[in-house]
């Protein structure tokens, strides 16, 4: 399940460039696999419970489908969003792409869960521009540790956005896209296995 970011504006849910590089080139990899996105109704942290629902409904139909065991694949806000739909059983693992993970977030919900981040050394929140700096998901890693989660996280060179949109639709991937894409493939991989 893709979890996408979201803004402080309440605009409706779009899917996330970076999320969908991803999700792109895992889906090509991990066959076997499927991918299902949670389009938010309002994609903004201002309106958390709203995304956390629609995520509760996208992972009521993957079941209804009949997944039986899922992964959420989280960006930015999606973390957060994630973490609070990640206590039923059926959710092994949550990776977070640059997760927004709060002090203030109870992280009780991964408790003897898988929780792996991948966070970009340069990114922080930037005039206009959503981010969330690296220390966030550190001292998230370890409260989610002290609650028995099997915890990994690695910072690599990058920065919030893993793509962006261009204006004809295409994706562009930034700059150390490929050390965020070869995290994520490896703890998919873990998954499949």
């Amino acid at each position: 399940m893709c979890v996408n970011g979201g803004t402080a504006a309440e605009v409706p849910g779009t899917w996330s460039a970076s999320i969908e590089w991803l999700a792109r080139g895992l889906a090509e990899r991990f066959r076997e696999v499927g991918f299902l996105e949670v389009r938010y109704r309002v994609k903004s942290w201002q309106r958390l419970e709203l995304c956390v629902d629609d995520c509760r409904a996208a992972l009521d139909a993957a079941r209804e489908a009949g997944a039986e065991r899922l992964a959420l694949l989280a960006f930015s806000m999606g973390g957060a969003v994630a973490v609070q739909n990640a206590a039923t059983s059926d959710i092994e693992v949550l990776v977070g792409v640059n997760p927004w993970l709060p002090p203030q977030l109870d992280l009780s919900p991964l408790a003897h869960k898988r929780l792996a981040i991948v966070h970009g050394a340069l990114d922080a929140p930037l005039p206009g521009i959503p981010g969330v700096k690296p220390s966030m998901s550190a001292a998230a890693a370890a409260r989610a540790l002290a609650l028995g989660a099997d915890v990994t996280r690695e910072v690599v060179a990058g920065f919030h956005a893993v793509a962006f949109r261009r204006r004809d639709g295409g994706l562009v991937p930034v700059p150390g896209a490929r050390r965020f894409d070869a995290f994520v493939q490896g703890e998919l991989h873990g998954f499949c296995a």
